[in-house]
């Protein structure tokens, strides 16, 4: 029997709603000032209300851009969802097969092979930046979606949560598989996908964000305006004075940037409670 505690309720409650309003109150500031125009924001003086600059400022934004980044925020949204897109469908790719060649196929130092891809978890970006940059521009990449997404795909995380994930699947399912005569290609399609969509799914979102939020590789290999990413497009915005930012075309970007990691994780939250839902069964 649980006890009815009320004090213990509402303190509960109470630090949830006190971690929802610091949270969301400065996405909400960022929504108010999207509506407003530059004078109002600089003021501080911009009322809690929206304003009646909306259209206008989103307009504006996505079709003609602002002054310091120059090309139109719906340019800079394509770029970033190419660029996450590639990221998190190329990590599962490649995570998925090479978790499954490390569990179901039997070759000499394959629990090397394990722990060399697990030893790059202490190798980010920023430690092999360098080389990495310098490969992708004597492959002539820069400025190109390829260079943009190949350097970032490999996945070592990806393949520790798969192959922790095959290592639990029944022996008797493969055993099952090869009496009714399906080879290597068929149990990993007909099996193995269909039991790992919820790692898949959570695998997805979190690449997604991942690839979205991306900001010192898209720095570093794009030159031209029409391939920097709404990340880029943000910090270009917001210069060192005030006066020269367009501080309602930033906000209304930074608003726009959040859009599609909310929007993938709402859609992606649903397969991913079918998944395990389905799993059970």
């Amino acid at each position: 029997m649980v006890e009815n505690r009320p004090f213990a309720q509402f303190m509960a409650y109470l630090t949830l709603v006190l971690g929802v309003v610091v949270v969301a109150f400065p996405v909400y500031l960022a929504i108010m000032a999207s509506t407003f125009d530059a004078a109002t924001i600089i003021n501080g003086n911009m009322p809690l209300i929206p304003g009646d600059q909306a259209v206008e400022n989103y307009t504006r934004t996505l079709f003609y851009g602002g002054k310091q980044a120059r090309e139109p925020v719906a340019m800079m949204m394509v770029n970033s969802m190419i660029m996450a897109m590639g990221i998190a469908i190329g990590k599962i790719i490649i995570s998925i097969l090479s978790a499954y060649a490390v569990v179901y196929f039997k070759f000499p130092f394959r629990k090397t092979a394990f722990w060399v891809i697990f030893i790059t978890l202490m190798l980010p970006v920023e430690v092999r930046i360098y080389p990495t940059y310098k490969i992708v521009a004597d492959l002539g990449l820069l400025d190109t979606y390829t260079g943009l997404v190949m350097p970032l795909i490999a996945s070592a995380t990806g393949t520790l949560l798969f192959r922790q994930f095959f290592m639990t699947v029944p022996d008797e399912l493969l055993e099952a598989s090869k009496i009714d005569g399906a080879g290597a290609f068929r149990f990993f399609k007909d099996t193995l996908l269909p039991l790992s969509m919820t790692t898949i799914a959570a695998l997805f979102v979190i690449q997604f964000i991942y690839g979205w939020n991306q900001y010192l590789w898209p720095l570093l290999i794009t030159t031209k305006s029409s391939m920097q990413t709404i990340v880029i497009g943000i910090k270009k915005m917001i210069t060192t004075t005030d006066a020269l930012t367009e501080w309602q075309i930033a906000m209304t970007t930074a608003v726009l940037a959040m859009v599609p990691p909310v929007l993938v994780v709402i859609f992606m939250q649903r397969l991913f409670v079918k998944g395990l839902v389905e799993t059970e069964k």
